[in-house]
């Protein structure tokens, strides 16, 4: 091959190598994250997460302690979330509790929103996606002096203690009441009793000549 051939077949490649370049960015972007519902292990060890999807329309991101590894405190009880700054939560048991809440999906396909850490009763920003189907990133602040990112791992068996059912359900962990299934409403333009509540029939007109009925005695 001589010179003006190679020079004439790089002239036509050079048009090919700038476009399969313009489109390397618009792949990248469609290639979408892995599905961040599962049970992971946390990086310290300490504890098992599940992540499920959750909310009106089921597309955002909530997370349960689903087993903890030192599940007893130094008196021998369950672990309470006692530090929870709604004193309404403060007795509630530390296995079951919801820490993630609700993230909702971002265009890059990563969850956003909080996760609340029971070690010092806080809130704190949050980011979670899976880019390997093993492995849930989290990026944030999970403790005040700690920010950056963590790597939890998808675990598939099941540990003594851990919770298998079903979420608010017999041996499952618990949604926060803002998280909770809402009950069906009730169907509009129904009875305040219900549909099919029988009406009271109307009183019989009295008949001619009949005496009236007595009017109740005064108390």
């Amino acid at each position: 091959m001589n010179r003006s051939t190679i020079a004439g077949a790089a002239r036509r490649l050079v048009p090919l190598a700038g476009l399969a370049a313009a489109l390397l960015p618009g792949l990248a972007l469609a290639a979408a994250p892995n599905d961040a519902s599962g049970t992971w292990l946390t990086e310290d060890g300490r504890a098992r997460i599940r992540t499920e999807k959750c909310g009106p329309q089921n597309t955002n991101l909530c997370g349960y302690v689903v087993w903890l590894k030192v599940p007893l405190n130094d008196q021998g009880q369950p672990r309470i979330d006692f530090k929870n700054p709604d004193p309404k939560k403060q007795a509630r048991p530390s296995l079951g509790l919801q820490l993630i809440m609700g993230l909702k999906p971002q265009p890059d396909g990563h969850y956003g929103g909080k996760i609340y850490n029971a070690d010092e009763g806080k809130f704190y920003d949050v980011t979670m996606w899976s880019d390997q189907p093993t492995e849930l990133s989290v990026r944030g602040c999970l403790l005040g002096f700690l920010c950056g990112s963590q790597t939890w791992n998808r675990v598939n068996d099941v540990l003594p203690g851990q919770l298998t059912g079903p979420t608010n359900g017999p041996g499952g962990p618990r949604s926060d009441a803002e998280w909770a299934p809402k009950a069906p409403a009730a169907a509009s333009g129904a009875p305040a009793g219900g549909a099919g509540t029988a009406k009271p029939a109307p009183k019989a007109a009295p008949k001619a000549g009949a005496a009236p009925a007595a009017a109740p005695a005064a108390e």
